[in-house]
């Protein structure tokens, strides 16, 4: 996953948290109101109960009582004993008791079907059964001093109910049943105590609740598939930007490489290598794709490098192979400016460097080299020690293991040189992979070292490497015509140098032009060999004879067969003339 990915998700992460935790906050607020509410209600409900018995409680008082049938449920109070004519009889069947308020208010909360429990206590009894519990003595003593109701909630038999309790203030009426207690007018003397459970209010507030909840599910998930389908689409276009930019980039790559049929193909070959490599040590999918994606354009900083070094088909002097190290330098200043491979140029920046510190450009050591980068310098290298140079040939991909075992610990680390062993060793190297020229423009490329300045024919290091390497499509050759210019010197004498030099061009592209199909080789200053398929030295001498009429040069010719030319004949390379 690139660097801008994983920003995009980050970001996409912390979105979905917070419209998450916005969404939660609003339903939670919701449901906190909704739970207040189903209090308040159940609380407001509390208080009406009580005032409906206040009313009926003030109505008895007012008439100073009421007198009732005696009856099983009714019988005479035995705490009014103390007031005359409780008990009235008009006759044997008409017996009648008196009900004081408070008497007739139990009566009434006896008959309450409701889950609300109502009840007279006081501090001070007159009916035993009155007795408060712990909660209402609490509540007693707080409202004796506040004389205002005072409400709570409280777990009863794992039930949560709101308790209320409504003070009792004594009137002029009250004296009749309690005024042998003490009591005066104003004075609190109890209250009504009571309790309504909350279960109801809840499953009430939770059945309001349950479309409002249904909406937010639904805003939610539509917020959800906002941000999904933002994600995806984000996603898909950063990574269609970076396919761009990675076309873009390995088009330059491909074409940088193909100035040297060498570096042809490396970069594609080091990261398949790192690719083996990262995925034997274990590296995750992202980490791997981040290596791939960075050996890819590990020497793109080759695009500054000068043609007469990166083009040199022989060892490079250490001026040159300084100047060839500050790749690794120009690559990383040109990517970092890049946003899309910033990260990638982090890696590449030290895939020269050596576990021993022995390496460029920073001269790192140890832990100190990202292993990403640890990795492509080992891959690097492998490659390198595998492909045919100009200078050496290419080694077994065994022995280029080797070579990496014996180097670990010192180029490489440990346990990368372990890695790749096991990684690298069924490799196949295609035999063909070389720095040997194989198309027109390759070779004309090639042969920029091996021109000679004065007539642009090839030199004699050019004519012994194609001997030396016997490229299969030289096998089409058949003759070799050597034409030889005597007394050239006194031509230059009686001319000039730059009118002898004149006709050595005027030769070299006579023949060029004449057998463009030919090799043209100027030896030793004043000789040519042409290499030619079928080319024969009689059509050699009518093309260049007129070219010396009247000149004190002489021209020699010889001719053999090509199959006869060989380094052993190019040593002594006087005889061929």
């Amino acid at each position: 996953m690139s660097k801008q990915i994983k920003i995009l998700t980050k970001i996409v992460s912390y979105i979905f948290a917070i419209w998450t935790t916005v969404v939660v906050l609003f339903l939670s607020n919701n449901l906190w109101m909704k739970y207040n509410d189903a209090q308040k209600e159940a609380l407001s409900e509390a208080k009406l109960s009580i005032e409906k018995d206040l009313i009926f409680r003030n109505w008895v008082a007012s008439h100073g009582g009421v007198y009732v049938p005696i009856t099983k449920n009714t019988p005479p109070n035995p705490y009014l004993s103390h007031i005359k004519n409780r008990n009235i009889e008009l006759t044997s069947k008409d017996r009648f008791t008196l009900m004081n308020p408070a008497y007739a208010l139990s009566q009434l909360m006896s008959k309450n079907s409701f889950d609300i429990k109502n009840k007279i206590t006081s501090s001070v009894l007159l009916n035993p059964k009155n007795a408060p519990d712990e909660w209402e003595k609490k509540a007693l003593n707080i409202i004796e001093k506040s004389r205002k109701n005072y409400s709570e909630k409280q777990t009863i038999d794992g039930k949560e109910y709101i308790r209320v309790l409504q003070p009792f203030v004594t009137k002029k009426d009250c004296l009749k049943c309690h005024g042998f207690q003490g009591y005066k007018v104003g004075d609190v003397r109890g209250g009504i105590s009571t309790s309504i459970a909350m279960t109801p209010y809840y499953d009430k507030a939770f059945e309001e609740m349950m479309p409002i909840i249904i909406q937010f599910i639904i805003l939610w998930l539509l917020g959800i598939i906002g941000l999904f389908f933002g994600y995806r689409g984000l996603k898909l276009y950063i990574k269609d930007k970076i396919r761009s930019y990675d076309e873009n980039i390995y088009a330059l790559v491909d074409m940088i490489e193909e100035r040297d049929s060498y570096t042809a193909g490396h970069s594609r070959r080091v990261s398949h290598y790192c690719v083996l490599i990262a995925k034997e040590m274990g590296y995750n999918s992202d980490e791997v794709d981040l290596l791939r994606r960075s050996a890819m354009l590990h020497d793109i900083g080759k695009i500054s490098t000068p043609d007469s070094i990166l083009l040199k088909p022989n060892r490079l002097n250490s001026l040159e192979y300084d100047i060839i190290k500050e790749h690794v330098s120009s690559g990383y200043e040109l990517l970092k400016k890049i946003d899309f491979y910033a990260e990638l140029s982090e890696i590449m920046r030290h895939h020269h460097e050596h576990y021993d510190g022995s390496g460029y450009p920073e001269g790192l050591k140890g832990d100190d080299i990202p292993m990403l980068s640890q990795i492509m310098s080992a891959a690097d290298a492998f490659d390198a020690m595998t492909t045919n140079r100009i200078y050496k040939g290419r080694m077994e991909v065994s022995n280029a293991l080797e070579e990496i075992e014996k180097l670990s610990g010192k180029q490489f680390h440990p346990k990368i040189a372990y890695a790749a062993l096991k990684a690298l060793s069924h490799v196949v190297i295609r035999n063909d992979i070389n720095q040997v020229p194989k198309t027109r423009l390759e070779k004309e490329r090639f042969s920029y070292f091996y021109r000679d300045h004065i007539t642009q024919a090839y030199n004699y290091e050019y004519l012994e490497f194609i001997v030396s390497k016997k490229e299969e499509n030289l096998s089409l050759y058949k003759s070799v015509v050597t034409v030889s210019l005597h007394h050239f010197s006194e031509y230059n004498n009686a001319f000039s140098w730059e009118e002898g030099n004149q006709k050595l061009f005027d030769v070299a592209n006579l023949l060029q032009v004449e057998f463009s199909s030919a090799l043209l080789f100027r030896i030793r200053g004043d000789d040519f060999i042409l290499i030619s398929k079928d080319i024969n030295m009689q059509s050699v001498k009518e093309l260049l004879e007129p070219l010396f009429v009247n000149t004190p040069i002489e021209l020699e010719y010889k001719e053999m067969a090509f199959s006869n030319l060989n380094l052993e004949s190019l040593k002594d390379i006087g005889k061929l003339f």
